[in-house]
């Protein structure tokens, strides 16, 4: 779970199925663990350019001319506005600094330019625009020692311990990160101590989760209590952070009960593990909040492919006619629907998908790790070579964020619920509803008859906005559908009190994506405090707050964050 926007061209396959996705662990196979295809893309590159010798004679003719104009001090070239790498003064204030990153920006429009103009089919115009981007973030003269002014300035200011800092980093990446750079101090962090602390208790356990009841902050709470269902991939704690960003905490302060399920980190024993069986445990979690709380409706909240399993429990509680045990059901960053987004297509074709499967049924699970790095490739400049700079070339020590030390905190994914996933999403299958069934029960999201409050965001790029909003269509009840302005993990850490947060929000959902956006209202601060409202509307009587934890079946076991968050 990160950050980035996505476009929504849609392309597809001679099958008919979207050609965009291949699913989101399809990237893997190109650039989380297949360097040699990595390698043979940038051949083709090669040789694509070869072929076509007029267009590659016109790109070097423009930019000999702009080089020329560099040398000269007359090129008017300037970095976006926006781009951080390029923030230090020299780069302006020095005429061979400004030389050097004018050049870089003369020649990365270039190829990325030539790479656009040439007469070549869709789909490998999307593989040569994949390694293109990649030479030109790679290639920036800021990833280097020697060509960052900022490397001097450091190497001054601490008489050189900057450098030693910096040899030291690269030496332990290589050792211990496969030679990736750490974004995160993970040194700063103890699980129960100051990250995943909110008071709370393990109620129930079995072999595939545990579950955890949050203590109260109000004497007095709502009597239908809160389950959320959280990613396969990372841990829960995603909405139980530091304190200041513990969504679990500002829900308990309004007044929510919080329970939350808490999965097993598995191993290749539990590589058939599928969707149905994570769909019969968050059944069973339903089963016991309301036992807990006395037969009370629990509201379901899913985030990112919890979200996705939260739905199909739903939908599959509806079609066993136990839908009653829901009052309403929240989605966090989740996509039904199949992405359309051209940056996935460019690295997830049939091949790496096909490939990608092969490696988890082999090894039994898909290591999540492989995932987080697949997705750092998906945004190199931010992901990778930020870390670079920072790490090796400035010699400082990677920061003590809690939510990159959440991010590094993977777990591994069924192999046959990775499977199941890819199914999910490469068919469409929960649009379509006819091929899906769990345990002789169709899957049919328009069967859900409960209100669905939707969260997305607008720089998300794992859950792309889009894909979102058409998840939030696919509902056939009253649907509340809020865009973050932030990524995929801080969309929804927004928590109040953050002057620099906002959401948008247009009550009508019959407009397609692009339209929906042009018409929504910008609201400055967190959407945290409109989520408590409705669920305070879909909630229950005002009780007093228990005061002790689970019941006479349920006793309380280990003390919260319980004991499969701390596996590995």
């Amino acid at each position: 779970m990160n950050a980035i926007a996505f476009d929504t061209e849609i392309t597809r396959a001679n099958d008919g199925s979207p050609r965009a996705l291949r699913d989101l662990n399809g990237a893997q196979a190109f650039v989380g663990s297949r360097w040699g295809e990595a390698l043979s893309s940038a051949g083709e590159l090669l040789r694509v350019l070869a072929l076509h010798p007029i267009s590659l004679a016109r790109a070097q003719a423009s930019l000999s001319l702009e080089m020329t104009r560099i040398a000269l001090g007359r090129s008017h070239l300037r970095p976006a506005p926006d781009d951080r790498r390029f923030t230090h003064p020299a780069w302006q204030e020095n005429p061979a600094f400004r030389r050097l990153l004018q050049g870089y920006l003369a020649w990365s429009s270039a190829l990325l330019e030539l790479v656009h103009g040439l007469r070549i089919g869709t789909d490998q115009r999307r593989r040569l625009l994949f390694v293109a981007e990649h030479l030109v973030a790679a290639g920036a003269p800021s990833n280097l020692f020697v060509t960052h002014p900022g490397f001097y300035d450091a190497a001054t200011r601490t008489r050189g311990v900057s450098i030693i800092r910096g040899i030291r980093h690269v030496l332990e990446d290589l050792r211990t990160n496969r030679g990736l750079p750490r974004q995160v101090d993970t040194s700063a962090f103890r699980l129960g101590r100051n990250i995943a602390a909110t008071e709370g208790a393990v109620v129930y356990r079995n072999d595939m989760f545990e579950l955890i009841q949050y203590s109260p902050r109000s004497a007095e709470v709502d009597a239908e209590p809160v389950l959320f269902c959280p990613p396969q991939i990372n841990k829960y704690y995603v909405i139980d952070l530091s304190p200041e960003k513990s969504f679990v905490r500002h829900a308990l302060e309004a007044g929510q009960q919080v329970f939350t399920i808490s999965w097993r980190n598995p191993t290749a024993t539990q590589s058939d593990w599928d969707l149905a069986a994570y769909v019969r445990a968050t059944a069973e979690a339903i089963d016991i909040v309301g036992a807990i709380c006395d037969d009370q409706r629990v509201k379901l909240v899913g985030a990112c492919a919890g979200g996705l399993t939260a739905a199909v429990t739903l939908a599959w509680l509806a079609g066993r006619g136990e839908q009653a045990k829901v009052s309403c059901l929240s989605l966090f960053v989740t996509m039904l629907d199949s992405p359309r987004s051209r940056r996935l297509a460019r690295v997830a074709d049939d091949a790496a998908v096909t490939a990608a499967l092969a490696r988890s049924q082999f090894s039994g699970v898909l290591d999540g790790a492989d995932m987080a790095r697949t997705f750092a490739w998906l945004r190199p400049n931010d992901l990778i070579w930020h870390f670079v700079v920072n790490n090796y070339v400035l010699g400082n020590d990677p920061p003590a964020f809690d939510v990159l030390y959440w991010n590094s905190d993977t777990t591994r994914l069924p192999a046959a619920l990775h499977a199941d996933l890819l199914m999910v999403y490469r068919r469409n299958r929960l649009r379509r509803g006819a091929d899906f069934s769990i345990d002789g029960v169709d899957i049919d999201i328009a069967a859900i008859d409960r209100d669905v409050f939707v969260v997305a965001g607008a720089r998300d790029h794992i859950t792309p906005w889009q894909a979102c909003y058409r998840s939030m269509q696919m509902f056939r009840t009253n649907m509340r559908f809020v865009l973050g302005s932030a990524g995929h993990v801080q969309s929804i850490l927004c928590p109040p009190g953050d002057e620099s947060t906002r959401f948008y929000v247009n009550d009508d959902y019959s407009l397609d994506p692009a339209a929906w956006r042009r018409g929504a209202r910008e609201q400055q601060g967190s959407w945290w405090p409109a989520w408590v409202r409705w669920a305070e509307c879909h909630g229950g009587e005002r009780i007093a707050a228990p005061t002790v934890y689970g019941n006479e079946t349920h006793e309380p076991l280990d003390p919260a964050p319980g004991r499969y968050v701390r596996q590995i």
